[in-house]
């Protein structure tokens, strides 16, 4: 099962202000940890919404609304991308992050081709597997 992890703003990320040397260094030794254990897939930090957009679609077409955004806690400052055997394994090894009190972290589970059912057709199934093998090559 893969899981997106999202890392929820706080008023210093979006801020600008960068980890201190102690967290890179904690969150690197947990990454590595991760890593090796098979867990993680990828996971970056994100800079401040101030220097995002976002694209809201309507029957006009896209609109663009530059940064920053309102409600700190409901922006994202960071994400992994992690593959467990299950969502209880998952949450186990979050709990394990170093963040201090009152970081927060958002779970949540990524669609599989067979979450779908019978909706995509086998040749959608098939540009879904070319996809992801193009992907795969670029990593």
């Amino acid at each position: 099962m893969r899981f997106m992890v999202m890392v929820k703003a706080t008023k210093d990320t979006e801020a600008g202000v960068m980890p201190s040397e102690t967290m890179l260094a904690a969150m690197g030794r947990f990454n590595e940890e991760m890593a090796k254990a098979g867990v993680m897939l990828s996971g970056e930090g994100l800079h401040p919404s101030a220097k995002g957009a976002r694209i809201r679609f309507s029957d006009k077409g896209a609109d663009v609304v530059d940064g920053p955004f309102a409600a700190t806690g409901e922006l994202v400052c960071g994400f992994w991308l992690i593959e467990t055997a299950s969502r209880d394994e998952a949450i186990a090894w979050m709990k394990r992050a170093p963040f201090s009190p009152g970081d927060e972290l958002e779970l949540r589970q990524v669609f599989e081709a067979e979450d779908f059912g019978e909706a995509p057709t086998p040749e959608l199934r098939g540009l879904a597997e070319r996809l992801r093998a193009k992907v795969a090559v670029r990593r």
